[in-house]
């Protein structure tokens, strides 16, 4: 399947900003699972100061600002090829070792509810477990937005027993964590029934003995296929959220977000039908 995607992100200033700094990761790598065909990022009212590589092994880039702007416009966009490998990337790559996705973060640290969660969780083998938690996370934590925010803890969203996509990866990390098994976060694109999206989407891959890395999207009770794109990974949202960053001054923030998946070389209402 081949996938066009478009990422818009939109900063207004009350006042004047002197200074800022954004961290994008906002670059999807050609890896299993997926071919970047046509990639391009372009920032209004910023400029680039440097581009790298994290030891996560994502593509970030820095952009800043250190004149009086009132408003700041990232626009991500491109083509990308996918394949249904049934959640499964494979081996894993770079150079952080499996035994950092063990470690909680404050986000993922596991209470009273997510260790219950993880011992309800029971299969004939690790998949399965995977399976049945996924399931359990689905069934326990209702898709509603705006009840959390993004520094919600998965202890939280489970004990709210609501949440967003964000939330579900952090209760399906921190319960696959506790059970003793290395788990990362992931941030990318879900090609849904409406094009038009606000947020992009986030799942969970756990590291499973004869596998490698699985994905587990609990938000919708899969594991990913051939209409999800990876962006980035990491320990949690905070390693991997698409566009993060500081302002300084005392002026009120406004950002808006626009995001269309659509299959490549339809319109927009050929992919609604």
């Amino acid at each position: 399947m081949r996938l066009k995607i478009s990422h818009t992100t939109e900063y207004h200033y009350d006042d004047p900003v002197q200074y800022s700094l954004q961290r994008l990761r906002l670059t999807p790598k050609t890896q299993p699972g997926q071919i970047v065909r046509d990639w391009k990022t372009t920032v209004h009212g910023a400029r680039l100061e440097a581009g790298y590589t994290d030891h996560f092994g994502n593509h970030v880039d820095l952009v800043s600002t250190n004149a009086e702007q009132v408003a700041i416009r990232i626009v991500a966009e491109g083509e990308v090829e996918t394949e249904d490998r049934a959640g499964v990337f494979g081996p894993h790559q770079g150079f952080v070792p499996l035994w950092l996705y063990l470690r909680e973060t404050p986000l993922t640290k596991p209470g009273k509810l997510i260790r219950d969660l993880a011992k309800s969780a029971s299969g004939d083998n690790e998949l399965a477990c995977m399976h049945a938690l996924m399931a359990a996370i689905h069934e326990t934590v209702a898709y509603k937005p705006g009840e959390t925010a993004p520094d919600t803890t998965a202890e939280q969203a489970l004990e709210k027993k609501q949440g967003v996509c964000q939330d579900h990866a952090h209760v399906f990390l921190s319960a696959a964590r506790h059970l003793g098994l290395p788990a990362r976060y992931v941030s990318g694109y879900l090609l849904m029934e409406t094009p038009e999206q606000t947020a992009s989407h986030a799942w969970a891959e756990v590291h499973l003995q004869g596998l490698g890395w699985v994905g587990f999207d609990a938000a919708n009770k899969i594991c990913p296929d051939a209409r999800y794109v990876r962006l980035s990974t990491g320990l949690d949202y905070k390693d991997a959220a698409p566009v993060s960053g500081m302002v300084l001054g005392h002026s009120a923030e406004t950002m808006s977000v626009a995001i269309t998946v659509e299959p490549a070389g339809q319109s927009q209402s050929q992919s609604q039908s």
